[in-house]
């Protein structure tokens, strides 16, 4: 899988393609073995798909809270 490295790609991915991106990272990151400067970029990866995951759940929320205050 080809993984986006831009803002606006990030912005592309749905929720579970960001979650499942952001498995993949904590899962290298946690196999060690890669140099420090692929460590950082996997870190820097990993703080963008964590708030890509955020702002979706955000937006769940709010759509939850709208439908809850609305009259059926």
């Amino acid at each position: 899988m080809t993984e986006p490295k831009t803002a606006s790609d990030l912005e592309a991915l749905s929720y579970e393609e960001a979650r499942e991106q952001l498995v993949q990272v904590v899962g290298k990151l946690e196999a060690g073995g890669a140099s420090l400067e692929e460590s950082l970029a996997l870190w820097e990866r990993g703080e963008a798909l964590a708030k890509r995951c955020e702002e979706w759940l955000e937006g769940a929320r709010k759509r939850l809270a709208a439908a809850r205050d609305q009259p059926l």
